[in-house]
């Protein structure tokens, strides 16, 4: 397993990480119900495989499953605990309060004193979204839980970049951005010469970057597989592989739920030759003429 630096957290994390919906919300992405206790067993197994080949960033929510995927990280981790690192998410439209009470329930359910990651569960962050984060006591409550032990570090998960998520990482009170990026959702990295977008003014934060859908929560796969046949586990491994040779993402959050599945992804993960060229691969289909136009 490769690891990497989660920006100024310090924390040594897993270039995979494990993403938790898959093991909470109903038929998710596969006709699997993960209330099923047999598909519980399954998954058990699968996140242990996690443990042994190295993965120890596991992300999670209670709104997955309504905290069934926190209830089975916790019984499947509390016993590595001091070896992995756990983030979970709050809603930001309740009141302080109410963040308080939900990251008790989450630390219950995942057998823990504390959370190393807490994150604000975004998705498309507006300016009156964000007036109540720093205006309405939330994010001073996020503070007030990092200063009691409950948090080490505080993030914000968004599915696009707005401005109104650029104010929030303006602040330099989060610690954490994770963003939707894939081949499909680019607009976080735009990696086309450079690194531009809200990953690169994160970076120059010195925030840790991870992503979520990594694999684009199989749209891409199904889209080639209807058009041309494409098998899908080679487009996993593609989308996966691609969000790696990103130099600015520490972690790629992968939802997995069964042995296999961890060991050809953690397997991935340790090609490092297999990593693509960005510059080179935006570069090849240039023509001799626009080679000779192209800025330097």
């Amino acid at each position: 397993m490769q690891y990497k630096t989660l920006g100024r957290t310090g924390l040594k994390v897993s270039v995979i990480g494990y993403g938790g919906a898959v093991l909470g919300i109903p038929y998710y992405l596969a006709c699997e119900d993960p209330t099923d206790p047999a598909a519980q067993t399954a998954y058990t197994a699968a996140i242990e495989r996690a443990l042994e080949l190295g993965i120890n960033y596991f992300d999670t929510a209670p709104g997955y499953g309504d905290g069934l995927s926190e209830t089975i990280l916790g019984r499947a981790l509390s016993s590595y605990r001091d070896s992995i690192f756990l983030a979970s998410k709050v809603t930001y439209s309740g009141s302080s309060d109410a963040i308080q009470t939900s990251v008790e329930q989450s630390l219950r359910r995942l057998k823990t004193e504390y959370l190393d990651v807490l994150q604000f569960h975004g998705g498309y962050f507006n300016d009156h979204e964000v007036e109540g984060i720093l205006n309405g006591g939330r994010l001073e409550r996020l503070e007030q839980l990092r200063e009691a032990g409950k948090v080490r570090f505080i993030g914000v998960t968004a599915e696009v970049p707005t401005g109104a998520l650029e104010r929030l990482l303006a602040t330099h009170r989060f610690d954490v951005l994770q963003v939707c990026y894939n081949l499909v959702s680019l607009q976080a990295c735009d990696h086309s010469r450079q690194c531009r977008g809200i990953v690169a003014l994160a970076e120059q934060y010195g925030m840790g970057v991870v992503t979520m859908r990594t694999g684009t929560s199989g749209f891409l796969q199904k889209l080639l597989a209807r058009e041309f046949g494409t098998d899908t586990a080679a487009v996993t491994r593609m989308c996966i592989n691609y969000v790696l040779s990103t130099p600015e993402i520490d972690v790629a959050l992968v939802g997995m739920r069964h042995r296999r599945e961890v060991e050809l992804n953690v397997a991935l993960a340790d090609q490092v030759e297999a990593r693509y060229d960005l510059e080179e691969l935006h570069d090849r289909f240039y023509t001799d003429s626009d080679v000779r136009q192209k800025p330097q």
